[in-house]
């Protein structure tokens, strides 16, 4: 597949990271040099410096010939123009676009994205994607990471273990008989920064953070079972009311289990916005990191702080500081990788990467075939990938221990003539059936080939 990438930040990086990997002709264009530089210097890509939406550059990428376009540049509007012309000019059969204005995304403005208006396949919020991370957050504050599969049928749970955790150095074989009707499986183990797909001989150490794929109504059952507290959320302070903080109070607001939702926010105007939109959310003016301004908020009293500000220090610090005083969760927006390993160290239980959950998004859209889902783990180290199985793939009428795995990949859990199933060597993988597959990077492609979606979309 012959892809043009427009943008070169963290996100474009990224999704010319996967594609590069997968042996697909990609080209990254940038206005900024440096940034194709990087690109070129550590991917197998093309680099072209220019601004995307420019006929002439477009054309010098290769659009005649070029299967998609992804716009992920900083400007929603040349984003949009990019999407025009790849349509107009070169015929490009798909055009996905990230878009962060909250106008663009109104839905009584959705017809804009029509072939015959703004011809754009797909449309990408990063701020939605975030306030919905978020909100999985929220829902199970004991994990660093959560997202969820087949309908929200399933659950993948990131835990990290502590040494109050009452199954160390159990073998995960011997939790399968100690916990026989828990529909969970661990899928993935980062040990001393390294993530892998462990064994069932492998043992789980005070240290490891874990990945758990667990049938969503045993979520609860699951988090008590590696040592984590079930707290229901009644009371939390947002740090932040621009468009994340506002989606999330907003989803607040409509739950059944009424959620009681205060927010911080530095500028008057975005303040102002934030309590015209709310109707039970109190809104207050300030700095977030003012104790008197946090002790009128109640932190205290509070469940959880969840700091979504634009500034990845300020929401880390008044994390720390939530929690010194009374708060007993703290949820952070972290847009520098670099800042990650600092979470564990400064007591900061869980964190959003919006690059991560962008790009999981795109990636979700650029896998076709019947590949429904993908989710990026970590430093794109991994990705869960939700699929359903072709009456072609080598993998449909077999058991499990009869299916040529690579040793980073394992099966999470199958949707069965719409039952849940907990996957064990004996079950077997018939056509039209739904998995979801825990795979190391390096992996994919072998993954693909098995549910046979080639790499060649189209």
């Amino acid at each position: 597949m012959k892809v043009i990438i427009c943008g070169a930040g963290q996100v474009g990086w990224q999704i010319a990271r996967h594609l590069s990997g997968e042996r697909n002709d990609v080209t990254v264009v940038d206005n900024n040099p440096d940034l194709v530089a990087r690109a070129t210097e550590t991917l197998d890509v093309q680099g072209i410096t220019g601004f995307a939406s420019y006929p002439d550059v477009l054309d010098q990428a290769g659009a005649r010939d070029a299967d998609m376009v992804i716009a992920a540049t900083y400007s929603d509007e040349v984003n949009m123009v990019t999407c025009q012309v790849a349509h107009s000019v070169f015929a490009v059969p798909r055009k996905i676009a990230r878009l962060r204005a909250q106008s663009y995304l109104t839905a009584i403005y959705r017809d804009l994205y029509r072939q015959d208006h703004l011809p754009i396949d797909v449309v990408i919020s990063p701020e939605r994607e975030v306030a919905e991370a978020a909100l999985r957050r929220l829902q199970a504050p004991s994990a660093f990471d959560t997202e969820r599969f087949l309908d929200d049928r399933a659950t993948l749970l990131g835990i990290a273990l502590d040494e109050d955790c009452p199954v160390l150095n159990t073998p995960l074989r011997q939790l399968t008989d100690l916990f026989s009707t828990l529909n969970a499986v661990v899928v993935g183990v980062r040990r001393e920064g390294t993530l892998f797909a462990p064994e069932a001989n492998d043992q789980l150490f005070e240290g490891d953070q874990i990945y758990v794929f667990s049938e969503t109504k045993d979520v609860n059952r699951t988090l008590e079972i590696f040592g984590k507290q079930v707290r229901r959320q009644e009371r939390v302070v947002i740090l932040g009311g621009g468009n994340v903080g506002r989606a999330v109070a907003e989803a607040l607001e409509t739950r059944t289990d009424r959620v009681r939702a205060k927010i911080i926010e530095l500028d008057r105007g975005v303040a102002e916005r934030a309590a015209d939109a709310l109707e039970r959310t109190v809104v207050l003016h300030g700095n977030g990191l003012d104790r008197e301004l946090l002790k009128e908020a109640g932190i205290g009293r509070a469940d959880a702080i969840l700091a979504v500000t634009s500034d990845d220090k300020v929401n880390m610090l008044a994390a720390v500081r939530a929690r010194n005083m009374g708060c007993p969760m703290s949820i952070c927006l972290v847009n520098d990788p670099s800042l990650v390993p600092l979470m564990e160290p400064l007591g900061i239980d869980a964190y959003i990467n919006p690059r991560q959950t962008t790009v999981s998004s795109i990636l979700r859209h650029i896998r076709h075939g019947r590949v429904r889902g993908v989710y990026s783990v970590g430093d794109a180290e991994a990705e869960v990938i939700e699929a359903q199985v072709l009456s072609t793939s080598p993998m449909a009428g077999n058991r499990i221990s009869e299916i040529d795995f690579p040793e980073g990949v394992l099966v999470g859990g199958i949707l069965k003539g719409g039952k849940y199933l907990k996957p064990t060597g004996s079950t077997r993988v018939d056509e039209d059936d739904v998995v979801v597959i825990f795979a190391m990077a390096g992996d994919v492609p072998e993954v693909e080939r098995l549910l046979q979606v080639s790499i060649d979309y189209f």
